[in-house]
């Protein structure tokens, strides 16, 4: 199968290969001269025989859309179009309907592997019809692992990123429990070696998982993570799961808590601290530091 794959960067280089290994061609487009195997997106559609399937992996945002709407004047009646970035779920019907009334399919994949994905396979969260999830269908066997995990049609357009969404939130949540976890065996006058408790609970335990696997070897290159800040970004998708949780009244303790101490660790010395240090000496004459 022809699969036109746009954005070669980390994850979408990865993807074409992996692709490529299991027989599919792929014509890649990026801006980078040295990545691509064509010049421009009109050069990349007219290198695929119709109907044509192609890819997108580049930024979410006004580059994903510019993108899109590029695709709508180049593409014909009968092909599709898959969005597997991180976009948010909101923006996909009304892009469906877009290229509906061109006689253009539309589908949204939430795409999860990171820089591993190449060689482990990726999970793949599908929104769209199911005449185009079987139209794909021989792209995301050749990116899933083997076996019976790794995809889901999760629903119409839309579901496949919601529920990547979603994912993403689930994993701020396991990402700050290990943190914390570990910040207090690092505290702790009991235990001599954290990195080797973390590393006995890679089998038999119930904590046992990939995040598990590679903080284990985060720590293997830098035991007390002496060579890195405490800083860390979020991306949208801890946002939106938060968003979408007071939206539905779903109570989301940990990932709304994960979600606000990424923000807090973008303070050196945090305002409401502050305020907090202010209240407890006006009202209890409580030592300040300054």
């Amino acid at each position: 199968m022809q699969l036109g794959l746009i954005g070669l960067g980390r994850m979408g280089g990865n993807m074409a290969d992996r692709i490529r290994a299991a027989g599919h061609e792929v014509v890649g487009f990026d801006h980078h001269p040295d990545k691509r195997d064509v010049s421009s997106l009109a050069e990349l559609v007219e290198k695929l025989a119709a109907p044509r399937v192609v890819w997108t992996m580049v930024p979410a945002g006004e580059i994903t859309e510019s993108t899109i709407d590029q695709l709508g004047e180049l593409l014909s009646a009968g092909d599709l179009i898959i969005d597997g970035g991180n976009s948010k779920f909101t923006d996909d019907k009304p892009r469906a309907d877009r290229l509906a009334s061109k006689g253009i399919g539309y589908m949204d994949c939430g795409v999860s592997g990171g820089i591993w994905g190449s060689q482990n396979g990726y999970a793949l969260m599908v929104g769209g019809d199911a005449k185009n999830v079987a139209t794909a269908m021989p792209i995301f066997e050749a990116l899933k692992p083997a076996g019976e995990f790794g995809f889901v049609h999760a629903g119409p357009v839309g579901a496949g990123h919601y529920t990547k969404m979603v994912h993403n939130g689930i994993e701020y949540g396991m990402m700050q429990a290990f943190a914390e976890g570990w910040e207090l065996l690092e505290a702790s006058e009991y235990v001599d070696n954290v990195p080797g408790a973390f590393k006995s609970w890679r089998e038999g335990s119930v904590v046992k998982s990939w995040l598990l696997d590679l903080f284990d070897r985060a720590l293997d290159g830098d035991p007390e993570l002496g060579k890195l800040k405490g800083y860390a970004e979020d991306t949208g998708e801890g946002r939106w799961t938060v968003d979408e949780a007071v939206r539905l009244a779903v109570p989301l303790h940990v990932i709304a808590a994960s979600l606000f101490t990424r923000f807090e660790s973008r303070q050196p010395d945090s305002p409401a601290m502050k305020a907090v240090a202010a209240l407890r000496q006006q009202f209890g004459g409580h030592a300040v530091v300054s």
